[in-house]
């Protein structure tokens, strides 16, 4: 088994998502500080795609440009062939915080987006339903957040970024400050919601065993070049980290990022 069996290049048929020649220049009394320079990007509808990379790369900086949290300095970003120009209830995130409402029930914090759209209270307690069963956590709807431990937090996260239906769900490092084994399971676990739920996913991480998991394509980025490595992964799924195909293609990441090195 070689590397060029595991890895492919491929034209993205009808993108859903396309960044041309994007860049972000953070400026302050200080000076300018560029946070991603010329990034290139197509994602096509329903991909799993992982933005692998150490801190200061641009990883998260192209992530809040995608949820509209903050605009291009220059160069253009469209969702379905319309520019992005602010958040959109279409683009559901998840933060490495839990970014729970700690007064609201945890039924009540998974109807939050539903209910800002206007949709009826008996309609909300239903899709809400939905998705803690989708998350596995139905039987904890009457419950606060401080009740719950951090993986669960951030599987009631996952719920609430998915019940409004949107077309993207934005993940930054959701589950970078869980414990391995719960970390571990959510990764199992969101990757069955995207089998289910079809999804695009973008999926920002430094964890280079955590971006072959998951991603159907991982995406390696660079402070100093942008993206340096665009690659599909052509592994078969349930995926394990012991196979020799998992370790090829982790030593090859770990090439592509170098000296900067991610663990």
């Amino acid at each position: 088994m070689s590397l060029s069996d595991l890895k492919q290049r491929r034209a993205v048929a009808t993108p859903l998502i396309v960044c041309d020649r994007v860049g972000h220049v953070y400026r302050s009394g200080r000076g300018d500080t560029t946070a991603l320079s010329d990034v290139s990007l197509s994602i096509a509808a329903g991909e799993f795609v992982c933005l692998l990379g150490p801190s200061g790369c641009g990883k998260t900086t192209l992530l809040n440009m995608l949820a509209g949290f903050i605009a291009p300095t220059y160069g253009n970003i469209t969702l379905g062939m319309q520019p992005i120009r602010g958040p959109s209830p279409n683009r559901g995130v998840v933060f490495q915080e839990y970014s729970l409402f700690p007064w609201l029930t945890i039924r009540a914090n998974v109807e939050f987006g539903l209910r800002m759209e206007g949709m009826p209270s008996k309609e909300r307690r239903l899709v809400a339903q939905e998705f803690l069963q989708l998350v596995g956590l139905g039987s904890v709807d009457q419950k606060y957040p401080f009740e719950l431990s951090g993986g669960m937090k951030q599987r009631v996260a996952i719920a609430r970024a998915l019940a409004t239906k949107p077309d993207l769900l934005l993940m930054d490092e959701p589950f970078a400050a869980l414990d391995a084994m719960t970390r571990n399971a959510l990764q199992v676990q969101i990757r069955t919601i995207h089998q289910q739920q079809k999804q695009t996913i973008v999926f920002v991480t430094h964890n280079i065993s955590e971006a072959i998991f998951l991603g159907d394509r991982v995406v390696v980025m660079s402070s100093q070049k942008g993206i340096v490595e665009d690659l599909y992964v052509d592994l078969p799924r349930p995926r394990r980290r012991t196979s020799p195909g998992f370790n090829l293609l982790y030593e090859h990441l770990e090439r592509c990022i170098g000296v900067e090195g991610v663990e």
